[in-house]
């Protein structure tokens, strides 16, 4: 039996007992799962200490690294987030409807479990926990499937995971980690119909494409981001300035922060060329544009299509000078996955047509595509950002994580 399997099948059985688990006993597990974290971080640390060493010696880029870092601080903030998580109000058991039939039927549809998740991500551990922690939360089993970038850290964050879950009333069990870092093992976890109940990639463009074309699974597809910020005539030059500042380098690295800037024609050219040029300088941004752009900033490099397709996730900039709200909402159709979407204007009528008609799971005015996080929006740590359409969309927090069930109670009816 491979490893993806016997863990699968370990998760599965525990699946069911963990869905009765009271949520008392959910948030002390939790809650010992988080002070696990930093009774350990040493060792957490010098276990990335590894990952980040390979990562360099294999030519990894520094917003790639910065991804994958852990130090003191973020490994606080991570268990933090499992502090929150015991905030929130637990979905499952939650009566979302109660119908009342004229054959005396009571009818009661409520969240549950949705069983078995299957996660597979990239460099990200902070993903390790805030995937196991909302899973737990709402009753489901999750087995993990990391990038070998992070392997390290992976290994041993499950590692003290598990030593609090021993301690609980959740089975341990229940968090499992595939260490085979073989692509082979990623197709294997998302082909296990009847131990997987639902596939979620979590990385790039290409992971999730990966995923969601080749899963026989159920997938929740989360979205690349290839996210714009619009720059209307209009715009505040101190607003312009300081949301594209935090879009782009805030922290370039994650699937939020914007690509590609789109700057109307009648915007200030001066006050334009001056961001560009503090981009360039202060944050060593590569800034690649059309030929507009390129007549007011001379040092840029032409952007090519693919350019404009591109989620980069590295200090590189695309822009593009726009004649109106039309061309602008034309380019965004034309490249956005779908994430997260802006729009900076002083006009409301604009600001209107732009929140109503581009097609994004978030869609900004006047404030930074930052923000699309489960955290920034209250929902504690979230699993992923989801850009489909069906059963989630946007930061998904503990609702997104359940199914539902009708509860029929009768006395003795029969169907005529």
């Amino acid at each position: 039996m491979s490893e993806v399997v016997q863990k699968a099948t370990l998760a599965s059985k525990a699946a069911s007992p963990l869905a009765s688990i009271t949520t008392e006993d959910k948030n002390k597990a939790l809650l010992m799962m988080a002070d696990a974290l930093i009774e350990q971080a040493d060792a957490i640390i010098t276990a990335n200490s590894e990952d980040i060493e390979r990562g360099r010696a294999d030519g990894t880029s520094e917003s790639l690294l910065d991804r994958l870092r852990l130090d003191t601080k973020r490994v606080g903030d991570i268990a933090e987030g499992l502090r929150q998580i015991v905030e929130l109000n637990d979905p499952i058991g939650e009566v979302l409807e109660i119908i009342e039939r004229p054959n005396g039927l009571h009818i009661e549809k409520i969240r549950v479990p949705i069983g078995v998740i299957g996660m597979i991500y990239e460099a990200r551990p902070n993903v390790t926990v805030d995937a196991a922690g909302l899973a737990l939360k709402t009753g489901n089993a999750i087995v993990l499937r990391g990038g070998s970038a992070a392997l390290s850290s992976n290994r041993k964050i499950v590692e003290v995971l598990h030593s609090a879950l021993e301690q609980s009333a959740i089975p341990a069990d229940a968090l499992q980690l595939i260490e085979d870092s073989d692509r082979a093992s990623v197709n294997e976890l998302m082909r296990l119909n009847g131990l997987i109940d639902v596939i979620i990639p979590r990385g790039g463009s290409s992971l999730i494409q990966n995923v969601v074309q080749n899963s026989t699974v159920p997938v929740i597809e989360t979205g690349a981001g290839i996210c714009h910020t619009f720059v209307d005539a209009s715009a505040l030059t101190s607003m312009v300035d300081e949301i594209a500042i935090n879009a782009k380098v805030q922290r370039p690295s994650v699937c939020n922060s914007m690509e590609t800037l789109l700057v109307h024609a009648d915007y200030d050219t001066a006050a334009f060329v001056q961001l560009a040029e503090q981009l360039r300088e202060q944050y060593k941004v590569e800034i690649r544009g059309c030929s507009a752009t390129l007549e007011r900033l001379p040092w840029a490099t032409l952007a090519t299509e693919q350019d404009y397709a591109t989620e980069y996730n590295d200090y590189i900039l695309n822009v593009k000078i726009v004649g109106s709200l039309d061309e602008a909402l034309q380019h965004i159709a034309t490249y956005s996955t779908k994430h997260s979407e802006c729009i900076v204007t002083e006009n409301e009528s604009h600001a209107a047509r732009f929140m109503q008609e581009v097609d994004a799971a978030a869609v900004y005015h006047n404030a930074s595509t930052r923000f699309t996080d489960g955290f920034e929006f209250g929902f504690g740590a979230e699993i992923g950002i989801s850009t489909q359409k069906l059963h989630a969309r946007g930061p998904m927090g503990l609702p997104a994580l359940t199914s539902t069930k009708y509860k029929i109670y009768g006395n003795g009816q029969v169907r005529g």
